[in-house]
């Protein structure tokens, strides 16, 4: 069994759900419009970039978690990724997922997007496992704050590390598919790093190093 794992954000899904869930929001009249759709297209440019200060951003990003009860949040989230999410995943997601899982590869996710955002989604896919920024919940309460160490860049090689000590899985063998230039520290970990819809710099690297480059829009 080999470890199949996966960026969500523009790799399975075309497009970010973590910047999509804000929209929403702001789509539904739930947050400032003016000063949140800003902040929240400046957070994605300069994630982008590879200039994003995570904890800045989930600092932002998460205090909307802690204006509404669980409840509404979860009603809210339903109707996200029914409305938005779903439209995002490819008939290519879905087939090369089921192509590793044909394989008896074990199937993760691995995602700066918290958990709230993307765990309903890691279930849509039908993944095995998903590892995520784990936002703080406190008396049935999110507090704004995150718990241990957000899922990006350096963070995600952390992660995965502290997860494998928990499993019998190990990186030999491994994929990871991405479409960032941010995710090189964990794509340089892998047997068998590919770039999905990557960025310029990623697709730079990647052909330089010789590492497959495809697409998983159905469109290309």
């Amino acid at each position: 069994m080999a470890l199949a794992i996966f960026d969500l954000d523009n790799t399975l899904i075309s497009g970010d759900s973590d910047h999509g869930w804000g929209q929403f929001l702001v789509e539904k009249g739930k947050v400032d419009a003016v000063l949140y759709q800003e902040k929240n297209d400046y957070y994605l440019t300069q994630y982008q970039l590879g200039k994003l200060d995570i904890l800045e951003y989930l600092e932002f990003s998460l205090n909307a978690l802690t204006q509404f009860p669980q409840e509404e949040l979860f009603q809210l989230r339903e109707t996200f990724v029914k409305e938005d999410i779903l439209p995002l995943i490819t008939n290519k997601s879905r087939a090369l997922l089921q192509k590793h899982r044909d394989e008896g590869d074990y199937l993760l996710i691995i995602t700066a997007t918290n958990l709230f955002v993307t765990e309903p989604i890691a279930k849509e896919l039908g993944v095995d496992d998903i590892i995520a920024t784990e936002p703080e919940v406190i008396n049935g309460r999110y507090t704004g704050k995150i718990f241990g160490t957000p899922s990006f860049q350096e963070g995600k090689v952390k992660r995965l590390a502290a997860w494998l000590k928990q499993k019998t899985l190990s990186l030999e063998g491994s994929y990871f598919y991405s479409d960032s230039h941010n995710d090189l520290p964990l794509l340089k970990q892998v047997d068998y790093p590919v770039a999905v819809d990557a960025d310029d710099t990623l697709t730079a690297y990647a052909k330089e190093h010789n590492w497959p480059i495809i697409s998983l829009r159905d469109d290309t």
